[in-house]
């Protein structure tokens, strides 16, 4: 897609735009100009929903521009956010940018000898840390090992705890706009930042992303400022952003490219109002509060949107209960008859009835989840069950499934309307990225939106490419004549057992997470002469089951030991294994006595299995499965 496309979508982006000249700081420079007073962010402040129009983020922006240019930021250095989504992580990503610089994101998760080996890899000048907490794992990682020798400042937003804080180059990050506002009222500064905007480039790196590393140290992908902007860009135009209000909730780390994409660069082209959760905990709390327009949902927060209004509904009266019941039994054929039909009711009927049941029985329940007024939703990151899609489609929520990595700068497929087959991840985006399959079923792609390699790493970035085309890693089904993809599993994680049987464990693990006794499971069978798993049982839906039924427990490793729970997630797996061919079905499975755990290593900070270190740190169950014969390692 040409730049050009970009200013069709949207009337209001600047006539430089169509002549190729888009950067992420030039578009929030134009919407300042041109919009100054209409609302772009909104954070909670004390209980209270506070508001910043464009003229004012634009403000905060150039002000800390101007700080960091001050302090000989410049072209092509390195800023690193470690925070959670705040106006601020927005104000300095942009600041950075608008020099020439490029923005790398830390998660707020990660412990400080990950922090430390990100920001030494990457040579970050700048750091801006959200709290105490990440304030503190910055120093420590100065004061280990040979520290970060590169960086120079260290701004802190939320400077609660930290007075008695004295390091050098530490500083509140008021204190940095303060310093940086005093500088914009001098007008060759405010020239010269303006040169420096004028001067990006769409090709330059914008921001680096590391990927989760499932494997090994994470590597930073370079993302280009034309990359991602043609990215949302047309993931708005096949969704229909144009010319509509556009409301967001912002609570996935930035530092991961989805919810850049989603809620920093669509915003900036197509004007979206951008709301902060309180915290990835609250997010649900929040969504009530906002009903946004639009809503991109992991995987696992769509089953706990479900989960939540299935409790709902199980505890209101039994008369309402039978009612939910009832309406869901004719919703979900309605919705399976409908997306089979090209997203359009096969008859009158099914649209008198589907719009009657929303209205009359669903319209509550999506609003105390706060989807009542959302027209789009989309989700991916991750495998996610079709049952929750069916479960959203018959209440009358689109959910749309949707591919891409980090180094695609965030989507290459998405679900539309009329493209929604239940398992599928829709078609190609247009105009911006090719696909093929090599000769084992990968998917690989090429264009545009595709990165400009790894940071620092050359050997990895042409492993990365065969002849121009970028290795996915998955292990896709094409449909040839509309380009939709289906994804079977990462190549790396596909089983073969020892008489030689292929299993995608990501089919048959999606198939248990469908039962919402289950969190998390994680198959067995590699080299092995049988299939297992390991599976986390979901503490709220088993703990209120639990209790129902007056089985006493304290912790969620006393409920996984409970034999009453053992017998429930039998049944499940046993309903399961009725789906499967006896070779895929599960034997023998372990209930693990922990819940899996970014901090602990188990997962990514996307929530993404490390099944390399499960196998390793529960290869006491493993044996417990496949026999003390087996090898244990601590």
């Amino acid at each position: 897609m040409s730049v050009h496309d970009i200013a069709r979508a949207d009337a209001t982006l600047p006539p430089g735009v169509a002549e190729g000249q888009a950067t992420m700081p030039g578009l929030l420079r134009y919407r300042a100009r041109h919009t100054p007073d209409r609302m772009a962010l909104r954070e909670k402040v004390r209980g209270i929903w506070q508001g910043v129009t464009w003229g004012g983020y634009f403000q905060k922006v150039q002000a800390f521009a101007l700080y960091l240019r001050a302090q000989g930021f410049g072209p092509g250095d390195k800023l690193v956010i470690a925070s959670d989504g705040s106006p601020e992580w927005f104000y300095a990503d942009l600041a950075a940018q608008s020099l020439g610089g490029v923005t790398v994101g830390i998660y707020p998760t990660n412990p400080w000898p990950e922090l430390q080996y990100i920001v030494r890899h990457c040579r970050a000048k700048v750091a801006v840390c959200g709290d105490q907490e990440q304030t503190d794992k910055v120093l420590e990682a100065m004061r280990q090992g040979d520290g970060l020798p590169d960086l120079r400042k260290v701004l802190t937003v939320d400077w609660k705890g930290m007075r008695h804080y004295t390091e050098e180059g530490l500083m509140p990050f008021d204190e940095a706009l303060a310093q940086g506002h005093q500088l914009a009222a001098n007008p060759s500064e405010v020239a010269a930042l303006d040169a420096a905007i004028d001067a990006v480039q769409p090709g330059q790196d914008a921001l680096i992303v590391y990927t989760s590393g499932t494997t090994g140290m994470p590597k930073g992908a370079r993302i280009s400022h034309r990359g991602i902007l043609h990215n949302a860009s047309q993931v708005g135009q096949v969704q229909g952003y144009a010319g509509k209000p556009l409301s967001v909730v912002c609570y996935l780390p930035l530092c991961h490219v989805a919810e850049r994409l989603m809620s920093c660069v669509v915003q900036l082209v197509y004007g979206s109002v951008v709301y902060f959760a309180e915290s990835i905990d609250a997010v649900t709390h929040n969504l009530r509060e906002i009903g946004p327009s639009y809503f991109f949902g992991v995987p696992r927060i769509w089953d706990k949107l479900q989960h939540q209004i299935l409790i709902s509904a199980r505890e209101a009266r039994p008369w309402v209960r039978q009612i939910f019941d009832r309406s869901m039994a004719i919703a979900k054929p309605i919705a399976e008859r409908t997306i089979a039909n090209g997203d359009q009711p096969v008859n009158w009927r099914d649209a008198v009835l589907g719009r009657v049941l929303r209205w009359l029985v669903f319209s509550n329940l999506l609003a105390s989840v706060g989807l009542d007024r959302t027209w789009v939703a989309m989700t991916g990151g991750a495998s996610i069950s079709p049952a929750v899609i069916l479960f959203f489609r018959a209440m009358g929520v689109p959910i749309y499934q949707i591919y891409g990595m980090t180094e695609t700068s965030g989507v290459t497929h998405s679900q539309t309307h009329g493209h929604a087959r239940l398992g599928w991840c829709g078609p190609l985006l247009p105009d911006v990225v090719e696909q093929k399959l090599g000769d084992d079923g990968e998917l690989l792609v090429r264009g545009p939106i595709v990165f400009s390699g790894y940071l620092y790493d050359e050997e990895a970035s042409a492993r990365a490419f065969t002849d121009g085309w970028l290795h996915t890693g998955d292990i896709v089904e094409v449909d040839v004549p509309t380009g939709e993809v289906k994804i079977l599993d990462r190549k790396k994680a596909i089983l073969i057992t020892s008489g030689g049987k292929n299993i995608t464990p990501s089919l048959i693990e999606d198939a248990l997470k469908e039962s919402h006794n289950i969190n998390e499971a994680v198959l067995l069978g590699d080299g092995r002469n049988f299939i297992a798993a390991l599976i986390q049982i979901d503490l709220d839906t088993v703990g209120k089951w639990a209790q129902e039924r007056g089985l006493a427990y304290t912790t969620y490793e006393s409920l996984a030991s409970l034999g009453p729970v053992r017998e429930l997630i039998d049944a499940d797996v046993r309903r399961v294994n009725e789906r499967f061919s006896r070779v895929e079905n599960i034997r023998k499975f372990v209930i693990l006595r922990k819940q899996l755990d970014h901090d602990d290593g188990e997962l990514t900070a996307t929530m993404k299995v490390r099944r390399s270190v499960i196998e390793k740190k529960f290869a006491v169950e493993i044996a417990e499965i496949y026999g003390r014969s087996e090898e244990v390692q601590g």
